[in-house]
């Protein structure tokens, strides 16, 4: 096989075939593979409720935002796509916080304490829940990270997308569907 030298490390063709991939689509989910989930979720069904807690502890359900559209976003500190699009997804949740628009991210699996640790170092202030248990990530039935949920005002999936968001534009490409 054919070998590429960075530096002093060499790297095959094989390797970056597999990181680009990682790259293109996502990583695996922290939640079971997809043949052990539920089946997945697609455009124009309702999204599943839950109840998760925040960062500070507090309960939020998805039942309770009715009324507004939400970017339900998931994903994983240890996940370099979604780490690509965190500042995408800050800028959002900037622009719109307060609004119509409700950004919520969930990490799925990992503590509170190591979430804190990864928005701190990054300095970002969306809002994260916390799916330690895979629940909610296993009810949404999607087998990679960064997943993207836009869900309208009435409780339905309009869109989604597997995969990193390249920009801030494209995220509101997407936004522009569920916004009335």
């Amino acid at each position: 096989m054919g070998e590429l030298k960075i530096g002093r490390i060499p790297i095959t063709i094989p390797v970056m075939i597999v990181a680009g991939l990682i790259t293109a689509t996502g990583c695996q989910s922290a939640a079971e593979p997809v043949s052990t989930v539920s089946r997945p979720l697609t455009e124009g069904e309702p999204a599943p409720d839950f109840k998760l807690e925040d960062l500070d502890g507090e309960t939020v359900s998805l039942r309770d935002l009715r009324g507004k559209p939400v970017l339900l976003n998931f994903w994983a500190t240890w996940c370099p796509p979604c780490r690509a699009e965190m500042p995408y997804l800050q800028e959002v949740f900037e622009e719109w916080q307060g609004k119509e628009l409700v950004v919520l991210t969930i990490d799925i699996g990992e503590s509170r304490a190591t979430v804190q640790n990864y928005l701190q170092s990054y300095k970002l202030s969306l809002p994260v829940l916390l799916d330690i248990s895979k629940i909610v990530s296993y009810r949404y039935g999607f087998r990679y990270i960064p997943t993207t949920f836009f869900i309208d005002k009435d409780g339905i999936i309009q869109r989604m997308r597997v995969g990193p968001f390249p920009s801030k534009e494209a995220i509101d490409a997407y936004i522009e569907e569920i916004i009335p």
